[in-house]
């Protein structure tokens, strides 16, 4: 199954072209077979990359509220080691923060040799959000495009392969989840009020994002335009990109530090 159709490598965006639902052409049993297989796959791959201790890679998970990008990364990591794993949501900045240019909580986080590292919300935050309210000016948005690129190929210059997923969802489905958590009494610390207020701005942030898209994709550091109404789908859709990148970074278990032929499983007590 290719994912093509859903990748932004560069040129104009449409998000309105980008199917919301989307399951393939699979039924609900074939993709959950696909995607607990493809979990294995990268629990190996992320293995022998945290073993290997070289590269590292970067995975940006935005979205509107309530597109699933906690069940995202539940599902994705459950198979994961957890010492070459780690997880950073970004919040409103702080006061120490934003005393400082926009960038540096983000480059703290970002992965090590040998890590995988996932972004809940991220350094796009600051060309999204902060645009949609007018909480820069029009001429800092723009320079943040360029800093954002020449940030991620700073990474990519260290061995760090940066993979984007915008988890693209519909107004009415947004809504639906919306009305889920308030039926659901443990699901009522999820549900926010000032969400309701957001989602008027729908088509300002989709402006954002496609803006934010067409400027920051590359042949290096491509955006995916997920179809997230089908989790399902979602899932193999996530895991089958993350394989892909990290059987082309090829890591490998380094070569061991001692003489084997002076050790066996029988020669140690």
């Amino acid at each position: 199954m290719g994912f093509d159709q859903f990748k932004v490598t560069g040129g104009k965006v449409n998000l309105s072209g980008f199917k919301t639902e989307f399951d393939g052409g699979m039924s609900d049993s074939n993709l959950k077979k696909m995607r607990e297989k493809l979990w294995r796959e990268v629990a190996e791959l992320q293995e022998k990359l945290y073993a290997e201790n070289r590269q590292s890679i970067l995975i940006v998970l935005q979205a509107m509220d309530a597109a699933g990008k906690d069940s995202t990364i539940g599902k994705l990591t459950r198979n994961l080691n957890a010492q070459g794993c780690h997880i950073h949501s970004f919040k409103k900045p702080s006061k120490r923060e934003l005393s400082h240019d926009f960038l540096w909580r983000v480059h703290a986080a970002a992965p090590a040799a040998g890590e995988m590292t996932i972004f809940n919300r991220s350094h796009y935050e600051d060309v999204l959000v902060v645009k949609v309210h007018g909480w820069a000016s029009e001429d800092a948005i723009e320079r943040r495009y360029e800093h954002i690129n020449n940030f991620e190929s700073l990474l990519a210059d260290r061995g760090t392969k940066v993979i984007k997923f915008m988890l693209n969802i519909s107004q009415d489905y947004q809504l639906d989840r919306f009305k889920r958590r308030l039926d659901n009494p443990g699901k009522h610390w999820k549900f926010n009020p000032g969400d309701l207020d957001e989602r008027k701005l729908w088509g300002g942030y989709m402006s954002a994002f496609e803006t934010a898209i067409e400027k920051c994709s590359s042949t290096e550091s491509p955006w995916y335009v997920v179809p997230a109404e089908n989790r399902n789908f979602r899932d193999v859709m996530i895991a089958s990109v993350l394989k892909e990148a990290l059987t082309k970074m090829n890591p490998d278990y380094p070569a061991p530090e001692f003489d084997e032929t002076l050790y066996t499983s029988e020669s140690i007590s």
